[in-house]
């Protein structure tokens, strides 16, 4: 039992799917741009743990002295 599609049904059918491929166009745009966000914070981060790392001043701890026996 197939079911026979009209030309108005074929057409439904083409139409929705284009629109479910802009859809996902649009979703993958908006993907891209939250990735190129997201790298250009990780590049900020880096650049400023750098500088941080740079500026960190290390310090001498003291030793515990061996006991004397």
């Amino acid at each position: 039992m197939s079911k026979r599609y009209t030309k108005a049904d074929l057409e439904q059918i083409v139409y929705k799917q284009l629109e479910n491929l802009n859809a996902m166009h649009d979703l993958l745009g908006i993907m891209k741009y939250q990735n190129d966000l997201i790298y250009n914070i990780n590049q900020t981060l880096r650049e400023e743990i750098g500088q941080f790392k740079k500026q960190q001043v290390m310090y001498p701890t003291r030793r515990n002295p061996k006991p004397k026996i």
